[in-house]
């Protein structure tokens, strides 16, 4: 039986093949921004920011500091991330993202939005009720743990930065930036 994915993916390689076979696509270009979106925009990025905060306590305190000009000593940058907002996950306070008017997001750091932060009903109940958005991603908070909203927009984009997994001292900044999802640089996630 086929997955809802390999649905999707057999009609976005359908249409690939069709706007090719028209002319209408570039199949370099395309193979291009795929490229581009894979390996050099995205959560990737995030994740070696995180990685780099969670190793270098100078680059941590930077990145808290000016969330864009530190991402920018990365190599990270441009549109929508020139004026990132980084925002720390602790002990008693979890971070968690939202963009209330549309979808606005910090794409060099955590690539493109997914399909549900844009949905109408993320926007509306992550303000309302975000423990109660945050359990039905399996994330169940303590009760005395501060759930704290940041809403982008146009002007200011935000990005969690969660905390650092326990016991993982013994891995280096590399095996520390594969464990980092991009939900839990949405906040939707603890990693």
């Amino acid at each position: 039986m086929a997955q809802p994915d390999d649905d999707i993916a057999l009609r976005v390689q359908a249409l690939e093949q069709a706007l090719v076979a028209k002319g209408l696509v570039d199949p370099a270009a395309l193979a291009a921004f795929v490229d581009a979106y894979e390996n050099r925009i995205g959560p990737k990025n995030g994740a070696r920011v995180v990685a780099r905060a969670w190793t270098d306590p100078a680059y941590k305190a930077r990145l808290l500091e000016n969330g864009a000009a530190a991402i920018g000593e990365l190599g990270y940058g441009g549109l929508q991330g020139e004026n990132l907002v980084v925002v720390e996950n602790t002990a008693d306070t979890h971070n968690l993202i939202v963009c209330t008017l549309c979808s606005c997001y910090p794409w060099p750091v955590l690539g493109l939005p997914p399909v549900w932060y844009k949905s109408p009903a993320y926007r509306a109940r992550a303000v309302k009720e975000p423990r109660a958005v945050l359990k039905e991603f399996g994330l169940d908070l303590p009760a005395e743990m501060q759930v704290r909203v940041w809403d982008s927009s146009a002007e200011i984009r935000y990005m969690v930065l969660p905390r650092r997994p326990a016991e993982t001292q013994h891995l280096d900044e590399r095996e520390l930036a594969a464990m980092v999802t991009r939900d839990g640089m949405i906040g939707t996630a603890t990693i």
